[in-house]
C-alpha cells in the first residue's frame, strides 16, 4: 500500500431515520418561520425529549456529487450549484436580519425554564445520524445556528437550548440540565456520538458538560468559547452599562423599532454624552451587531439581563478553567481573527495545547458571532476537518460526506494557481486501445484503480483530482499519508487545517483497512504503490518508479473485481529542479538533527519493509522554479480482474498482473516524454500568447495523437 500527498504540499436523498420510541412532546418549529413559544408547549428540565426527523432535499443536504460513478449531475442540480453562490451572497445580506425577525417571536417573555426545542419538522435524514445539542451564547434564545438547520438537519438530529430573557438560572445549573440530557439520551442510544456545539458562553457550557462526564462519547464544536473571559474586554462593559442604564430608559423599543439605519450610529447618539474610547467603541461595535437593531436588543439583552449573563460568563470561566484537565472529547475550535469581545485566537491556541484530542480552525476576517456570517457554512467546516462522525471512532468511508458541487469547486479554485500555470494536458485509452484526448476513456463504474506514479512533492495530484471531477463528475479517493489526518506536537509538519481540501475531496489514511471499504464500496481510488520514497525522490530519479516487491493490492483488486488503470505524469522537471535532496540534507549536522526529531513524532508506514522502498523519512527537499513548463496525464489501457478472483488468489498470477500494470505506467511515462517535445505550448509563454489571442477561456491545444 502506498501513500498519496506525500509530504508537505498542503496544497443523493438519504432514506429517511426516525429515532426510536418517541415518548416525550417537544416544540416543533416551523423550518422558515419560528413563532411564539406559549408555555403549554414548553418542556420541563427533568424530561427526555421525542426528536423530530428533517426535511431537507437532497441537494440541500449532503451528495450532489457522483462519487462511485454511477450517475451525472442532473441539469437542475447543475443549476442549482451555478446559483449557490449568489444565494449566499444574498444569505451574507440577509442573515442577520433573518436572526432578528426570529428573535422579534422567540425572544417574548413567557415565564418558563431553560429547555430544549427543535428548530426542524419531519423529513430526511442520513441513517443513524447523532444528536446534536446547540448551546446558545450570550442571547440565550438558541436560534443561533438558524443559517445552518436546513443543512444540518440532514446529517444530524438538532435540539436547541432556550434560555427565556428572565430567566435567572445559575452556570452550575445549566451544566446539570444539559448533563441530564445527555446521560439521558447516551443511555437510550449509547453507540453513537453527542455532539455539543456551543459558542461563546455556550462554548464554556459545553466544556463543563464534557468535565463532567469524560466517559461518555461526546463530540465538542465550539465557536469562540468564553473561557477567556478574566482576560477579555467584555469585563469593560460592566460600567459602561451601569452608565447607558439613563439614556436607554428614554427609548423604549416601540420608539426604538420606529427608527432606522445603522445601528451604531444611532448608539452614538444614545450615548453622545459618555466619552467613549476606540476599545468601548469596538466592543460596542461587536455586541450590537448581532442583535441587528437596537430595538430587539432591548428586548432580548435589557440592561438586567446583560449583567446577568456577563456574570454567567464569569462564572462559567472560573468554572471550566478548574476542570479543563478532566477533558477527554474531540474537540473542535473554531476562532474568529476579528473578534472584539475575546481574546479568541489566543484561546483557541491555549485551549489546542491543554486538550489531548482537540483541533483548531481559525476564520480571520469573522467577528464574534461567527455562526451568523453568511459566509461560514457550519457542514463544511465539520467535513473538512472530518469531525462527522456515527459511531465511537470517525470511519473515513462510511462516515463520509460527499462534497456538494460548490465545497468541491471551492477546493478547486483555492488550488487554482497549480492548474492555470501546468495547464495539464490529459489523454485516455478507450476499450479497442485508441489514445483519444480528455477523460473519455476512464470508466464510469467503480471499483475502479488508478495506479501512478508519484510526482515530486506529489505535485500531480490537484490537476488529477480537479479534472476528473469536473470533466467526468467522478471523485477520486486518493490513500494518503497518516499525516494528513493526525496531529503531531511537532511544528515542522504542517497543521492538518493545511490537508482540509484533501479530506473534503475524500482522500482516507492508507492501509488495507481504508483500501477494502473503497473497493466495497466500488468507489474510484488513487494509489501511489511508489508511495512517499517517489514523491521525496532523490536528484537523477525523476520517472524511476519505486514499487515494492508485494503485489497485495491486485489480489485485493481482484476480490472486488476491479478495473485497474495505470497512468503517468510528466513535468515535474519543466516547473522546477530539485537541487537538495534527503542526501545533502543529512550532511548537515543541525539539518539531521531537527529530521530525527521528525521522525519521532511523524506516523511510520512500511515498517515492515526491507530497503529503501520501506518507511520514507519526511522532509523537504530543496525545489528551485523553472519558468513553467507544462504537466501531461496519460491513462493506459484497463486491466479487467472480474472474473479473475480465483486465478489472482495465486501469487505468482498476481505478480504476473502487478508487473504488467507497472510495465504499463513505464510505457505511459516514456510516451508522455517523448510527445511533449512536439508540443509547440509546452512553455508558459506560448500558453499565454494563444491564449490572448484566441480568450483566456480558450483550451490551449497541444500534440498531435
Amino acid at each position: 500500500m502506498a501513500a498519496i500527498g506525500a509530504s508537505l504540499c498542503p496544497a443523493a436523498s438519504f432514506p429517511a431515520h426516525r429515532r426510536e420510541e418517541p415518548s416525550h412532546t417537544v416544540l416543533k418549529l416551523k423550518p422558515n418561520r419560528i413563532p411564539i413559544m406559549p408555555p403549554c408547549f414548553a418542556l420541563s428540565v427533568d424530561r427526555v425529549l421525542e426528536t423530530t426527523t428533517t426535511a431537507i432535499s437532497a441537494n440541500n443536504g449532503v451528495a450532489s456529487v457522483k462519487v462511485n460513478g454511477e450517475e451525472g449531475i442532473s441539469a437542475e442540480k447543475e443549476k442549482r450549484g451555478e446559483n449557490k453562490k449568489e444565494e449566499e451572497e444574498l444569505n451574507r445580506r440577509s442573515g442577520w436580519r433573518s436572526y432578528v425577525e426570529q428573535l422579534k417571536e422567540i425572544s417574548k417573555q413567557d415565564g418558563g425554564p431553560p429547555r430544549w426545542f427543535s428548530p426542524l419538522e419531519s423529513g430526511s435524514r442520513l441513517d443513524k445520524s447523532p444528536l446534536l445539542l446547540f448551546l446558545p451564547g450570550i442571547d440565550g434564545v438558541g436560534l443561533g445556528l438558524t443559517l445552518h438547520h436546513q443543512k444540518l438537519g440532514s446529517i444530524f438530529d438538532v435540539w436547541c437550548l432556550h434560555i427565556p430573557v428572565a430567566d435567572r438560572t445559575p452556570f452550575t445549573e445549566l451544566v446539570k440540565i444539559v448533563e441530564k440530557t445527555v446521560r439521558s439520551e447516551h443511555q437510550r442510544l449509547p453507540n453513537r456520538p453527542i455532539y455539543l456545539v456551543g459558542e461563546s458562553l455556550g462554548g464554556s457550557l459545553a466544556l463543563a458538560v464534557a468535565a463532567r462526564i469524560p466517559d461518555i462519547n461526546i463530540v465538542l464544536i465550539l465557536a469562540n468559547p468564553a473561557t477567556s473571559f478574566d482576560r477579555s474586554q467584555l469585563q469593560l462593559l460592566t460600567p459602561l452599562l451601569q452608565a447607558m442604564r439613563g439614556p436607554l430608559s428614554l427609548f423604549p423599543p416601540e420608539i426604538l423599532s420606529s427608527l432606522s439605519g445603522d445601528p451604531l450610529r444611532l448608539l452614538d447618539k444614545l450615548v453622545s454624552g459618555f466619552p467613549l474610547q476606540n476599545t468601548d467603541r469596538e466592543i460596542l461595535e461587536d455586541f450590537t451587531t448581532f442583535s441587528g437593531s437596537l430595538p430587539v436588543l432591548a428586548n432580548i439583552l435589557p440592561i438586567e439581563t446583560l449583567q446577568w449573563k456577563l456574570k454567567l460568563l464569569k462564572s462559567g470561566s472560573a468554572y471550566v478553567n478548574s476542570r479543563l484537565h478532566a477533558i477527554k472529547a474531540q474537540t473542535l475550535i473554531l476562532c474568529s481573527g476579528n473578534d472584539q469581545l475575546l481574546p479568541s485566537q489566543q484561546e483557541g491556541e491555549r485551549l489546542r495545547q491543554l486538550l489531548p484530542k482537540c483541533e483548531l480552525r481559525k476564520f480571520q476576517g469573522s467577528g464574534h458571532f461567527l455562526f451568523l456570517e453568511g459566509s461560514f457554512d457550519l457542514v463544511t467546516v465539520i467535513k473538512r476537518a472530518s469531525f462527522y462522525r456515527r459511531g465511537k471512532y470517525h470511519d473515513y468511508v462510511s462516515d463520509f460526506l460527499p462534497p456538494t458541487i460548490n465545497e468541491a469547486k471551492e477546493v478547486i479554485e483555492s488550488n487554482s494557481l497549480i492548474n492555470t500555470v501546468t495547464s495539464p494536458v490529459m489523454l485516455s485509452t478507450l476499450e479497442d486501445g485508441t489514445i483519444v484526448k480528455g477523460l473519455a476513456g476512464i470508466p464510469s463504474e467503480g471499483p475502479v484503480l488508478f495506479v501512478g506514479y508519484h510526482m515530486m512533492l506529489g505535485l500531480e495530484l490537484v490537476p488529477l483530482i480537479s479534472r476528473i471531477f469536473m470533466e467526468r463528475n467522478i471523485l477520486v479517493r486518493g490513500l494518503a499519508h497518516p499525516l494528513m489526518f493526525t496531529r503531531k506536537e511537532t511544528t515542522i509538519v504542517p497543521d492538518l487545517s493545511a490537508y482540509d481540501g484533501h479530506r473534503v475531496m475524500g482522500a482516507v489514511p492508507v492501509g488495507p483497512t481504508g483500501f477494502f471499504k473503497l473497493l466495497s464500496s466500488k468507489s474510484h481510488i488513487l494509489l501511489f504503490p511508489g508511495g512517499m520514497r517517489e514523491a521525496l525522490h532523490k536528484k537523477g530519479e525523476e520517472y524511476k518508479l519505486f514499487w515494492p516487491e508485494q503485489s497485495e493490492f491486485i489480489r485485493m483488486a481482484a476480490r472486488f473485481g476491479a478495473k485497474i488503470v495505470p497512468f503517468g505524469t510528466v513535468g515535474e522537471d519543466d516547473i522546477g529542479n530539485l537541487i537538495f535532496d534527503y542526501d545533502d540534507i543529512v550532511k548537515i549536522p543541525f539539518l539531521k538533527s531537527a529530521l530525527e526529531d521528525l521522525a519521532k513524532d511523524a506516523p511510520k508506514l512500511r515498517t515492515d519493509v526491507v530497503g529503501e522502498v520501506g518507511n520514507q523519512p519526511v522532509h523537504m527537499p530543496g525545489f528551485f522554479p523553472k519558468v513553467p513548463g507544462r504537466f501531461y496525464y496519460y491513462f493506459g489501457k484497463t486491466f479487467e480482474t472480474e472474473g479473475r478472483k480465483l486465478e489472482l488468489k495465486d501469487r505468482e498470477k498476481a505478480h504476473e498482473l502487478y508487473l504488467e500494470v507497472k510495465s504499463e505506467v513505464e510505457r505511459c511515462l516514456d510516451y508522455l516524454k517523448e510527445k511533449r517535445e512536439s508540443d509547440p505550448y509546452r512553455s508558459i509563454i506560448s500558453r499565454s500568447l494563444y491564449q490572448v489571442t484566441h480568450g483566456f477561456t480558450s483550451e490551449v491545444p497541444t500534440f498531435e495523437i
